[in-house]
């Protein structure tokens, strides 16, 4: 079930604009359709917990369009070549930096890590979107650079550079006004401004890359930001609807691909934010680790399976970042996911008790379920109020004197925004397993067996037995725990 968006009781969707400051209502490009551009990973490595935010937050607006009545072409690019070890001008590409260090080959390296990336993004639940990879568009990214090189780039012995001047309201969406707002650029000897970035990258002579292109600047490859601007035009047409990325990315690299948009449309200042090449520009807040493991640098950072191997369902991540609104700072802690989690295994045997007592799918017409879809919507609505819109569905759930079978077409409808896969997720499938521990869940099962006859016959003595080897194991016994789970693996 959905709320089309020509529903007069549907409330209309404003989003907040990055580059406006303002919240602002969804007006798309193309009538009925929705088209969405999100910054994708440098798949040089693993991606930790605080990126993945970033794929759960662009899943859940793509789902609210979707909700909304939209149809939606969403993409998510692949940087299998450009990102240098800086995420401005300087340093090495990452991709050949981790090909040296492993042995393997930069296109070995991208393919193993864009389907690590791919893997968690289904452990999330996030929708399948497009996901095309820089190297297949270099020829296009020359194309680009060919046309903007005369109007609005300069080459240095070290490649092609845009001149930062030769646009309107260069770094407006960071809010750069002094030469400070773009500190971490690189200094290039005979750079025009500080700002000036590239746009093609030359190999440096007597070196040989293995990602490299011939150019009309000699033989080497795209920079990062044109990667971006050259797909979501490629792909989405400008202007299209909506480009998001980490909150990181409104620094540096997304003025600069507005910058190369303005040049190529031959467009004018950033009053129109239609000339920026999308009409808003949303951007999710960090992820934030006080124990200092987010870092790709840190060994052992917070990656998805890392979770996993002590014991999480992944989708109690996606929950723990639906709490929090997409534009707020949210703290992991492992407490922080163990809440997420607990919450989950409730609303999946709420679900679970539906679905047992539902007799056959329904059709929404009881008025406090249609009430609460208004507000579930009114939430989502506003600027992606997941955090309001948990507590829409929490409500639903809490009437029990309505007929189970329209609850679960609400709860149904709800989470088809959620994306907590509450229809199909099993309640066995929640609890805390670290990958370390070996024991058999069988075994566990027929222990507390035991142990329940023991207590039956009041026979506690083997009763307490029975708990201490379990908790030997590394099993906790959690008796008369509300939630009605008998045990625990400890974390």
């Amino acid at each position: 079930m959905t709320q089309p968006a020509s529903d007069p009781q549907a409330a209309p969707l404003m989003l907040f604009n990055s580059l406006t400051r303002a919240v602002e209502p969804f007006t798309p490009v193309h009538v009925g359709e929705a088209r969405v551009y999100s910054c994708g990973p440098t798949v040089y490595n693993y991606q930790h917990i605080g990126n993945m935010r970033a794929y759960v937050f662009a899943d859940t607006l793509g789902r609210t369009l979707q909700w909304k009545g939209y149809k939606l072409t969403h993409v998510i690019n692949i940087t299998d070549v450009g990102h240098l070890t800086s995420d401005a001008d300087e340093g090495e590409d990452k991709m050949e930096r981790m090909a040296a260090r492993e042995g393997k080959s930069a296109w070995d390296i991208a393919r193993f890590y864009q389907e690590d990336f791919e893997r968690d993004l289904a452990r999330l639940n996030v929708q399948p979107k497009q996901h095309p990879r820089a190297t297949e568009y270099v020829g296009a990214m020359i194309e680009w650079g060919k046309s903007m090189a005369d109007k609005h780039c300069y080459e240095l012995d070290s490649g092609l550079y845009f001149d930062v001047s030769t646009v309107a309201d260069y770094g407006r969406l960071a809010r750069a006004v002094t030469e400070d707002g773009e500190g971490r650029i690189e200094s290039v000897e005979g750079k025009r401004n500080p700002a000036d970035f590239a746009i093609w990258r030359k190999t440096p002579p007597g070196e040989t890359r293995q990602m490299e292109w011939d150019s009309p600047w000699g033989r080497g490859a795209p920079g990062w930001h044109l990667e971006c601007s050259v797909m979501g035009e490629k792909l989405l047409g400008f202007p299209f609807d909506i480009h998001t990325g980490g909150i990181d990315h409104r620094e540096i690299h997304h003025p600069n691909e507005i910058a190369q948009n303005q040049a190529f449309c031959c467009t004018n200042g950033l009053d129109d934010p239609r000339n920026s090449g999308a009409k808003i520009w949303m951007h999710n807040n960090f992820l934030i680790d006080r124990t200092g493991k987010m870092s790709k640098s840190s060994g052992e950072f917070l990656r998805l399976q890392l979770l996993i191997d002590k014991g999480f369902h992944p989708l109690a991540y996606r929950l723990m970042c639906l709490q929090a609104h997409y534009r707020s700072e949210l703290e992991f802690s492992w407490d922080n996911l163990l809440a997420a989690l607990t919450r989950l295994k409730r609303l999946v045997m709420a679900v679970a008790a539906l679905r047992s007592g539902a007799s056959a799918a329904q059709s929404v017409d009881h008025p406090r379920l249609l009430q609460l879809l208004g507000d579930f919507d009114a939430a989502v609505s506003d600027d992606l109020n997941t955090a309001k819109a948990l507590t829409v569905l929490d409500e639903a759930l809490a009437q029990k004197k309505i007929d189970a079978g329209q609850r679960l077409a609400a709860i149904e409808a709800m989470d088809a925004v959620l994306g907590l896969d509450l229809m199909a997720l099993e309640r066995s499938a929640l609890r805390l397993r670290p990958v370390a521990i070996e024991i058999d869940e069988a075994r566990i099962e027929h222990m507390l067996k035991l142990r329940k006859d023991a207590r039956a016959d009041k026979n506690f003595a083997a009763s307490d037995a029975i708990r201490d080897d379990l908790t030997a194991a590394g099993v906790e016994v959690m008796d008369g725990d509300p939630l009605g789970w008998e045990w625990r693996i400890e974390v």
